[in-house]
């Protein structure tokens, strides 16, 4: 398997035996802790993580001199950094209805990190998004980047809108982080919030989380370690399930449709899968206000991966 640094896989096939896996090993004197394994190509694989950087990587097992761990084992040995560091930080913040987890970035100069959550949609994606990200920052942040919170659900009805985002990736034009947002992404606008979305009686949570990354492997997506719960909806359970598969809950400081601001090292959330024209409106006009911070630099979008990562260093 050929791994491109945008994190776009290429010829990815099919996926099988795919499991949870809690361990560590060392690459090219690199550091990496293994999450998942699972056989695509013939070959047995791992899905690893960076600790400091927030990097995930799919490795052939045979390169990396594994040590299995547990989970509690795992954590305590590597508490020091920036993953664990974030896991545990997003734990504590647990206990609200919605809007668990870390709901803010850290970036030192103002500016914002972009999330796009891509539920189930009969509409296409929004391209006029990514299109107006293009026109703003292209000439000042190459590749552009981006956090998609994305559904099974969508990716699988959705193919050629992935296959232009990947070509995009393949450009250089943007790069991705692809957020964990379950496979079915249940929603019943009839239900009350704590029988909802992720909280419905009865749902199986680990075909909800690992069939997403299988989905997303196939297809030749490189699941990150952050996890969006739909509609922002959960509690201290589901929280520590969702943590449980070393995966670090994000929600959101800013969701715009709902008339929240973006304000400096904000995660804003806006909905690129049709369904969501004001937001998409609001980030739209954003732009066009910040405009000549963003010529100047000093308004700029952050990778995912930093945002949360920087602070957790110290």
């Amino acid at each position: 398997m050929l791994i491109c640094l945008s994190g776009l896989l290429i010829q990815a096939q099919p996926v099988s035996n795919y499991s949870q896996y809690t361990g560590y090993g060392q690459l090219n004197r690199e550091t990496l802790l293994i999450l998942r394994q699972f056989k695509q190509n013939d070959q047995l694989q791992f899905l690893t993580v960076n600790p400091n950087t927030l990097e995930t990587r799919v490795v052939p097992a045979k390169t990396i001199a594994a040590q299995r761990l547990s989970w509690e084992a795992l954590k305590k040995q590597f508490s020091n950094t920036p993953y664990i560091k974030a896991i545990q930080f997003a734990q504590l913040q647990s206990f609200s209805l919605q809007d668990a987890g870390i709901i803010h970035g850290y970036p030192k100069e103002k500016g914002i990190t972009l999330t796009i959550d891509l539920c189930p949609s009969h509409k296409p994606l929004d391209r006029q998004v990514f299109t107006d990200l293009f026109t703003a920052f292209g000439d000042i942040e190459k590749p552009v980047p981006v956090a998609l919170s994305l559904s099974g659900h969508f990716l699988l009805n959705h193919i050629a809108d992935i296959n232009w985002l990947q070509q995009l990736e393949r450009e250089n034009s943007i790069r991705i982080t692809w957020i964990n947002h379950t496979y079915s992404h249940f929603y019943d606008p009839k239900v009350p919030l704590q029988d909802n979305f992720l909280l419905k009686p009865g749902t199986n949570i680990d075909r909800e989380v690992l069939q997403n990354e299988i989905a997303m492997l196939e297809q030749g997506l490189l699941p990150s370690v952050f996890f969006r719960f739909p509609g922002l909806v959960s509690d201290n359970k589901v929280v520590n399930i969702i943590t449980g598969y070393g995966l670090i809950p994000i929600g959101s400081d800013a969701w715009l449709a709902k008339g929240q601001p973006a304000i400096s090292g904000g995660i804003v959330l806006i909905h690129g899968n049709g369904n969501e024209p004001v937001g998409v409106a609001d980030f739209i006009r954003l732009l066009k206000t910040e405009k000549n911070a963003v010529l100047e630099k000093q308004w700029l979008l952050y990778d995912l991966r930093y945002s949360i990562g920087s602070e957790f260093k110290n």
